[in-house]
């Protein structure tokens, strides 16, 4: 592989060993045990639409929301654009009280919406004397970062005097909020459980949800997450990192570029998607309508850097090998990757390489996307929302295009990245559609989750 590392060398060799047995592993005795889980419910609010069919189509369409930042506290900073969502689609105060408001960050907010949106789909708001379901109901959601700019103007309130300080400045930036605030909304009072992993919290709160439910501490879970840390202290922050694109100020639609040769930097978002899972019979049992099915759950860590993935991308390729271990498959049978790719020069190419490593047989077949090019990248809420276009693709056979690649780096050629239109998912043998969705985060976190298109 050409690793200048004789660490990475030796990391190499370790997981061609696991990535042997993996090809050639058998049945999992205990997997036959397991509860099946699939989808009933899906919402979103997101910077390309605040429905799930509305997101999802204008992702198929290849258009992109990335706007401008154009406040006056963002003129002097490197990086002047962001995905935004549409005021004019969504006005949160329409949605809630202002004494309600007062209670909850923009994230909360954001995420109330999306699970309404979701549950409403599932047709799953049972009412709280139905004590059983409550009780068997649990939420799993959380966020990767609070609005430093509640946290700037909560200080400056401080300089005027204590009582301008709101007593609820606490509740509104603490991470496990949106889970707290839906859970009493609800009455769930199943799992009340939250994450905060940087930009693999969404996969994690999925992921996590799945693993309640399939052992049985939950029939029902409400889960994903929510970001809304869009501000001139945050843009700075992650420009002093050198993370953001500040190439394309003057043309923002054309800044989230993943796989493109031209990527310098991800474009930040803000959102939410929301998803319900449920267990098998007890959907059944209901009637629901199942929109998709989770097999695996893999996490794994780099232990290497604080922002950087590793050379060698080991971290990625554990992740996705045990999920494709937990959901009793091969690479073989994986049709389709979204990627967690955010536009960055080393990140992207990193994440190609740890696929072509694990998927060293049939790489050529494989179809890999990543849609931040339409909706930039959410943080926290970005490997929830990508797993709801996953899971979309495995129940349409529709493949979601990668915008803005123009020019695929020469590291990176010879793979299908869906570059800018659609393509169909046709395949072979009427296999079932089967797809990773893979979410990475500072500090070496990595998940992955091993969607499928539901069948009996």
């Amino acid at each position: 592989m050409g690793f200048s590392c004789p660490r990475c060398v030796q990391t190499y060799r370790s997981f061609a060993i696991f990535r042997r047995k993996l090809s050639t592993s058998s049945t999992n005795p205990s997997f036959f045990e397991k509860r099946r889980v699939v989808i009933t419910g899906l919402g979103v609010v997101s910077p390309v639409g605040c429905s799930a069919a509305k997101a999802w189509a204008n992702v198929l369409s290849g258009i992109s929301a990335v706007g401008n930042l154009t406040d006056a506290p963002y003129e002097k900073l490197p990086c002047r654009v962001a995905a935004q969502i549409n005021r004019d689609e969504l006005d949160v105060e329409k949605h809630f009280t202002k004494s309600e408001l007062k209670t909850m960050a923009r994230a909360t907010a954001f995420a109330m919406i999306a699970a309404k949106e979701a549950l409403e789909g599932a047709r799953w708001t049972p009412l709280a004397e139905d004590v059983n379901a409550c009780q068997q109901t649990g939420v799993a959601i959380g966020m990767g970062m609070v609005d430093l700019g509640d946290v700037c103007e909560t200080n400056e309130a401080l300089k005027k005097g204590y009582n301008r300080v709101s007593p609820f400045f606490v509740p509104r930036i603490l991470p496990n909020m949106p889970a707290g605030q839906l859970s009493i909304k609800y009455g769930f009072r199943g799992p009340n459980h939250s994450v905060s992993t940087a930009c693999a919290t969404g996969a994690h709160s999925i992921g996590d949800a799945f693993k309640f439910i399939q052992r049985g501490d939950a029939d029902v879970m409400v889960c994903g997450a929510a970001e809304a840390c869009i501000s001139p202290l945050a843009i700075a922050g992650f420009c002093r990192l050198r993370a953001l694109s500040t190439s394309f100020n003057d043309n923002p639609q054309k800044s989230s570029r993943p796989f493109d040769d031209a990527r310098d930097g991800f474009v930040m978002g803000e959102g939410s998607a929301i998803f319900v899972l449920e267990e098998l019979t007890h959907a059944k049992a209901r009637n629901a309508d199942i929109v998709g099915e989770i097999l695996g759950y893999g996490l794994s860590g780099d232990a290497s850097h604080l922002t950087a993935p590793r050379e060698d991308g080991i971290g990625a390729m554990l992740a996705m090998g045990r999920a494709l271990k937990d959901a009793n498959m091969v690479p073989a049978d994986i049709g389709y990757i979204n990627a967690h790719a955010t536009s960055t020069p080393i990140g992207d190419a990193i994440e190609v390489r740890s696929i072509r490593t694990l998927f060293s047989d049939n790489w050529k077949q494989l179809a890999v996307s990543s849609t931040k090019g339409a909706h930039g990248h959410l943080l926290g809420a970005a490997g929830n929302l990508e797993s709801l276009f996953t899971v979309l693709a495995c129940r349409e056979g529709k493949l979601p295009p990668t915008i803005n690649l123009e020019n695929v780096s020469e590291e990176m050629q010879g793979m299908n990245f869906v570059a800018n239109k659609a393509q169909e998912w046709k395949p072979a043998e009427d296999k079932r559609r089967v797809a990773l969705k893979n979410s990475f985060g500072f500090g070496g976190t990595n998940a992955s989750l091993c969607f499928a298109e539901y069948r009996e």
